[in-house]
């Protein structure tokens, strides 16, 4: 049997980035099913808010590259021109109006079959789903700035919803992430969920400890694991000593995956490091590594 590295001692968990989004539309229906049909151990839905409220599940303010808003004339007055091209914001919009846009592929070099398949999803229609399919829900809750700017305070919008959802507290099957630590540590505070501090920069030395009070975990972009030889920078070790995980992303079969020659030894890789989660696109792909090991 293989020896784990990670912090409890058993296999790294794969997340399934905006769902199976290497496959079907990112946080589409149809993504988020494909992923629990392939057992990925948590999904990772974005959230922003609408004009009225409502968190929905999206990475970016701007809808147009991943709804057909575009083509949708009843909006076509409400878009922002923005160095030279049109977008759609999406706190622009009522919820109602939001449930009537469907998901698009954003990435040119991924199929476009099933766009136009799956309205945009609220958060509150992601967490039943996940509860039904037994799956953690790894939230990550984008641009809280922008929360601001239409008057919302976003910790109280989230913090509504997983109450409304009866999933608040340290043993519910929903993660907390965000870039912004403070909002993050005021999240736990005050819902009780486990929190992992999103980083893109190595920490400085002692800055792990002074997370490990209340995150669980830090989640960095895989280019922090290894110098550029694909040697061990030790980011994972520092943080296992301060007891913190390590989640990182994104690992996907379709991108670059220097300095590792294939996808798959990149996969082994982390695995080989004790990384404790993996954001991926393509989850069947990194369980399939997981379980050959």
């Amino acid at each position: 049997m293989t020896a784990w590295r990670t912090l409890d001692g058993k296999p790294s968990r794969i997340i399934a980035h905006r769902g199976a989004s290497g496959q079907r539309p990112e946080h589409s229906r149809a993504a988020y099913e494909l992923a629990f049909a392939q057992g990925a151990d948590a999904v990772e839905p974005d959230v922003l808010p609408s004009r009225d409220g409502v968190l929905f599940v999206r990475h970016d303010i701007d809808l147009a590259p991943t709804t057909d808003i575009a083509q949708r004339v009843e909006f076509a007055a409400r878009n922002r021109v923005v160095d030279g091209k049109s977008q759609w914001w999406i706190g622009d919009f009522d919820a109602g109006e939001l449930d009537t846009l469907c998901c698009v592929q954003p990435n040119a070099a991924r199929s476009r079959g099933y766009d136009g398949q799956s309205t945009i999803l609220r958060l509150s229609t992601l967490l039943p789903m996940a509860r039904a399919a037994s799956c953690v829900v790894d939230v990550e809750l984008k641009d809280p700035d922008y929360f601001r700017t239409l008057g919302f305070d976003p910790v109280t919008l989230l913090e509504a919803e997983l109450g409304a959802a009866g999933m608040r507290g340290a043993d519910a099957p929903v993660w907390l992430e965000c870039s912004d630590h403070a909002v993050l540590r005021d999240l736990h505070a005050r819902c009780g969920n486990r929190c992992f501090a999103l980083i893109e920069a190595m920490p400085a030395a002692g800055a792990l400890r002074t997370l490990a009070p209340w995150a669980s975990g830090v989640a960095p972009p895989k280019n922090l694991l290894w110098d550029p030889l694909g040697n061990d920078a030790g980011l994972v070790t520092s943080a296992h000593a301060a007891g913190l995980e390590v989640h990182a992303w994104t690992f996907r079969d379709d991108a670059d995956c220097a300095p590792f020659a294939t996808p798959r030894a990149e996969l082994d890789a982390a695995f080989a490091l004790g990384v404790d989660a993996l954001f991926c696109d393509f989850p069947a792909t990194a369980l399939a590594a997981r379980d050959a090991r």
